[in-house]
């Protein structure tokens, strides 16, 4: 998509408004101004778009991987109580609107578009001009904050702000009393929790200009080294500055390294601290692999620590009705679709393959993105490979798959390695082997390809960030 900086149509009103392929046009043009770690902008935009959230629990997530899943739980146990529930995550695979969600349902082509035209109006002339995710958080925080005029199927609440109705088990605030009607408070939200996940880090990452009620830091790995530092010490440090004064935080099991961070931080900030450490055994998880369960248990003491009223039959729905695309994603009795992007995920990856294959091996369909450890990643994947298929994908972002063959090559597993033009042809020849299929090595990818399954190629909003 190309924004040429005119509308691309005029409303009724006779002010210029966007469709949506023109917002998304001119969304996408900002990723030439990069990622800029920074909360000037974003606190601005919150401010000049009079977003209020207060109203609402905010559970705020980080780490390096799972953060996702556990964003996913969060959302589908508190949907499960029937709490109307906001999530943000990124990046997509699909399509854009996946990232912005209430109740489950993507925020629409209509609402990302005025939602757009508002803001290409606001920071027309702002210096420093805001990034694309800073744009992006903002829309979904304003989409939280205001009152939409069609009530979702099922919810029996009033459209209009100042008639809704309370929340079937109220919530606490963060001072301990219970959120009152909407109706009585000056807060517009529409949500009853939102679910935030970082973008890049945490301490400078857009996301982190809302005051969270609590913090959920998970598995923190290297990644991201150009932007959040060399080390794991470095890393933590950026992931934990989502940390905030004497706020709940709740941590997965973290390398002594990051852990002694996150300990310093919630300790500067007269946080208390849990780190989970046992895994969620009581009823049936819907995304598959045993990381997955601790996940799950991380994500209910998350909802306990928001002080989020749910009981364990709605924690047992949510987990059995969890969706999570592209995490070891079964399209069908042969085919997996995973976005592992770092060796810590794909060595993950490798441990669940072997709960549901076994010993069997995979015909890998893998693409990577050139800033990452390609020789980590080749490296555990390598291992439950009989074959290897490289086809050139679409984003410039991709490493070259000659380059791929080379890193290949240099693992102790002696694999067939074959490049395709295309994913299509990649998916044609895997298909026509016996061996099961494992599409994996960035969730850039794994969108492409859900797109293909799908029968919908063309739908595939290809985006960097």
């Amino acid at each position: 998509m190309r924004w040429t900086g005119k509308p691309a149509r005029v409303g009724a009103s006779g002010d210029a408004a966007i469709n949506y392929t023109g917002a998304l046009a001119w969304l996408y043009s900002l990723q030439r101004f990069g990622i800029k770690l920074g909360l000037e902008n974003i606190q601005r935009l919150i401010a000049e778009l009079h977003v209020d959230l207060s109203n609402a629990r905010v559970i705020h997530v980080a780490g390096t991987n799972g953060k996702g899943s556990v964003c996913a739980m969060i959302d589908s146990i508190c949907r499960a109580q029937e709490y109307r529930t906001g999530l943000f995550t990124s990046p997509h695979l699909v399509t854009f609107r996946e990232r912005i969600r209430i109740n489950g349902k993507m925020i629409s082509e209509s609402e990302v578009a005025a939602g757009l035209t508002t803001v290409q109006k606001l920071v027309a002339d702002w210096e420093p001009h805001p990034t694309f995710f800073e744009i992006a958080t903002a829309l979904a925080l304003k989409h939280f904050a205001v009152v939409t005029a069609e009530p979702t199927v099922g919810d029996t609440r009033p459209s209009q702000q100042g008639e809704a109705l309370p929340s079937p088990s109220p919530l606490p605030s963060s001072r301990g009393e219970r959120i009152k009607v909407r109706g009585e408070s000056k807060s517009d939200s529409n949500v009853d929790v939102v679910i935030l996940e970082t973008g890049l880090g945490g301490r400078l990452d857009a996301t982190n200009a809302i005051q969270s009620d609590v913090a959920v830091i998970t598995p923190i790995a290297l990644d991201h080294e150009q932007w959040l530092g060399n080390s794991l010490e470095k890393i933590a440090m950026e992931k934990a500055g989502i940390i905030k004064p004497q706020t709940p935080v709740v941590s997965a099991p973290q390398l002594p390294e990051a852990e002694k961070v996150i300990r310093a931080r919630a300790a500067e900030c007269d946080a208390p601290l849990r780190v989970v450490d046992k895994p969620y055994e009581k009823s049936a998880i819907a995304l598959r692999g045993q990381h997955q369960k601790l996940n799950a248990a991380v994500a209910i003491a998350a909802v306990r620590a928001a002080k989020i009223d749910i009981g364990d039959p709605g924690i047992a729905r949510g987990l059995a009705t969890v969706e999570w695309p592209g995490r070891f994603q079964c399209w069908d009795k042969r085919t997996v679709i995973d976005g592992a992007h770092n060796p810590a995920a794909a060595k993950i990856l490798v441990d669940t393959w072997r709960e549901i294959f076994g010993d069997e091996r995979a015909t890998l369909i893998l693409a990577v993105l050139s800033d990452k450890d390609l020789r980590g990643i080749c490296g555990a994947l390598a291992s439950v490979a009989d074959s290897v298929l490289l086809p050139k994908i679409r984003t410039e972002r991709a490493a070259d798959p000659e380059q791929l063959v080379e890193v290949l090559s240099g693992t102790s597993h002696a694999l067939s390695c074959s490049i395709a033009s295309t994913f299509a042809e990649a998916l044609d020849i895997a298909r026509a082997k016996p061996d099961p299929i494992l599409i994996t090595g960035s969730l850039h990818f794994a969108g492409e390809a859900l797109a293909h399954l799908q029968g919908k190629p063309a739908a595939f909003e290809e985006c960097a960030q």
